[in-house]
């Protein structure tokens, strides 16, 4: 004889039958295991429903504000930081700050004017300048180019 899937059957004991509650006082009657009284014995309540208390959806905040998703986040260095990590001066571009570990790399460079360059002349090339950055890398004789 061939087995079939239609021959399997489960092993015995494997499966017991279903309580039917509510059914007589034999088992699981009178109450079909919702306890006594109130309105979970009564009707079937949402998974939500928090006993007249202001729900959970409620309570929390609704949307605030927007994302603005063409925000620019500028890496700032300032010019005390330029002094002290180029005493030389020199020619000053968003790669050589990143080899010198003053911004992380691959983000939009922005030098801001805090500090004094200590009369050192850099020519500085980066994505956005303060304007008193501006003056005062021009008053050191330094120039400034904006990629």
């Amino acid at each position: 004889m061939t087995l079939k899937v239609h021959h399997l059957r489960p092993a015995p004991g494997a499966h017991t039958k279903k309580t039917r509650v509510g059914r007589g006082e034999g088992s699981k009657g009178k109450t079909a295991g919702r306890g006594t009284k109130g309105s979970g014995a009564r009707v079937q309540v949402s998974a939500r429903f928090e006993g007249g208390q202001t729900p959970l959806h409620m309570r929390l905040p609704k949307l605030s504000g927007f994302k603005n998703n063409n925000k620019v986040v500028f890496q700032v260095v300032n010019l005390d930081r330029i002094a002290s990590l180029f005493p030389q001066g020199g020619a000053i571009d968003p790669d050589t700050l990143a080899d010198a570990g003053a911004i992380r790399r691959g983000q939009p460079v922005k030098v801001l004017g805090t500090g004094e360059l200590g009369g050192v002349s850099v020519n500085v090339r980066a994505h956005a300048f303060s304007k008193s950055a501006e003056e005062k890398i021009g008053a050191a004789g330094g120039s400034t180019t904006q990629i």
